[in-house]
């Protein structure tokens, strides 16, 4: 399927029925799968034999939509897990433990800022944050002898700065690591990290590949370009024997396009059980199909809501990479060269109080934690999603106290527009 243009994959990617075979991706809900000798399944828990045995490990609906969106990634092998945040840190916690540290743009989601910073320091991992704008110096100094990754978003929710993918590949491959980016706002359809320099690319795929609202989950892409044995002191999980799992060396025996995710999956879906349900695979599926079509329409609704807040007179900013003005509209245009998402951050002139009363006063745009929606949400970050963060902290990821982040859905551009032209009124 990688031969095929993004919009054929989207549709057909993944599944492909035989003769008679259900045309749509079977819903396979069973937690586990027979065999008629106990010698077919060993095969199985000893790698030897390809198969399901057990759900939480893998499922043929999960492994059929991983496919797809490995395909649209131009990856090597994916899987499914239960939420973007668990995809986050399998992808981290693959490579990183106990005493190891990890490089990680400071401009991302807060929930996942937080994951690094409280919850992975918690179990010893120690990391060094960046700004996505530093110089190649300030990047390369925050690098230690037992760094094990760089990790950034593509579009930083909700400060929507654009990573310069190439730049942070570049100080990760000079320093051994693999370049970890989260792929979840642009989506495949507008940016392939793969194809600059990423090694592993993340989604929370409760955004915009669902795009609907129904399914949480997240899905990990590994590029198979990462060379891991020729980096095997840094990566003793991948390039020596697990005991956990019959004495296997990953790398050795799946080389570098299967390693990293068989490991992900044999040992910490194993022992996690963060598993996304073939029921919220199916749904996946189905807003897959038509990602290429909804993205564009995202983009377009975004693109008019934000030329007309940068013209009012109570908005102070805007953030949107597709403004020829905005700070990052020229790195977009080399990495997000169709269009970038629906989602528009913006700053009032009243600051934290004026937003408040904007957001109560909309009648179309819904108050929701939730975006990428093919309804239209908005939220004041710093008192929901990043209220965990302290003003400073807020500042350094580029989400002031003041900031409202609207995710345009698909509905049609003047009826959104006239929604906060009228919420704007309000606002003293």
């Amino acid at each position: 399927m990688n031969k095929y243009k993004p919009e054929t994959i989207c549709v057909q990617g993944g599944y492909t029925p035989g003769n008679g075979e259900a045309r749509q991706i079977p819903i396979v809900q069973s937690t586990t799968f027979k065999y008629d000798t106990g010698e077919d399944m060993g095969k199985l828990f000893d790698l030897e034999a390809s198969g399901y045995f057990y759900t939480r490990l893998q499922n043929p609906t999960n492994d059929a939509v991983a496919a797809k969106i490995c395909a649209l990634e131009g990856g090597a092998a994916a899987m499914l897990t239960s939420s973007g945040q668990a995809a986050n840190f399998f992808a981290m916690f693959n490579l990183a433990g106990c005493g190891d540290h990890i490089v990680a743009s400071s401009s991302i989601y807060g929930g996942t800022f937080n994951l690094i910073s409280v919850t992975m320091a918690r179990m010893g991992i120690d990391v060094t944050f960046v700004s996505p704008d530093c110089t190649d110096e300030e990047l390369n100094a925050a690098f230690r002898d037992n760094t094990k990754l760089l990790f950034g978003e593509t579009i930083a929710n909700p400060a929507l700065t654009v990573l310069d993918i190439e730049q942070f590949a570049r100080a990760a491959h000079a320093h051994g690591v693999p370049l970890i980016v989260d792929n979840t706002f642009a989506t495949p359809v507008n940016c392939r990290p793969l194809a600059w320099g990423a090694d592993i690319v993340t989604h929370s795929t409760t955004k915009y590949m669902d795009g609907h609202g129904v399914a949480v989950g997240g899905a990990i892409v590994d590029g198979g370009k990462f060379d891991w044995m020729a980096h095997k002191e840094k990566f003793p999980g991948l390039c020596t024997p697990d005991e956990s799992y019959h004495g296997i060396t990953y790398a050795e025996k799946f080389g570098m396009g299967g390693a990293f995710i068989t490991k992900c999956t044999t040992q910490l879906m194993r022992d996690f059980g963060s598993i996304q349900s073939p029921q919220h695979a199916f749904y996946l599926n189905m807003g897959l199909e038509s990602l290429h079509v909804r993205m564009a329409r995202h983009c377009e609704n975004g693109q008019r809501v934000a030329e007309f807040l940068q013209s009012h007179p109570k908005v102070a900013q805007v953030h949107y990479c597709g403004l020829p003005g905005d700070a990052y509209h020229a790195r977009a245009e080399k990495y997000l060269p169709h269009g970038s998402c629906g989602v528009v951050s913006f700053e009032l002139t009243g600051g934290r109080e004026a937003a408040s009363v904007f957001m109560n006063s909309l009648r179309l745009a819904a108050i929701e934690t939730h975006v990428a929606d093919a309804r239209t949400c908005c939220l004041n970050p710093a008192s929901t999603t990043h209220r965990q963060m302290t003003d400073e902290q807020l500042k350094a990821a580029g989400v002031p106290a003041g900031l409202v982040r609207m995710s345009c859905g698909l509905e049609n551009a003047d009826d959104l527009i006239a929604d906060i032209a009228q919420a704007l009124e309000k606002v003293k």
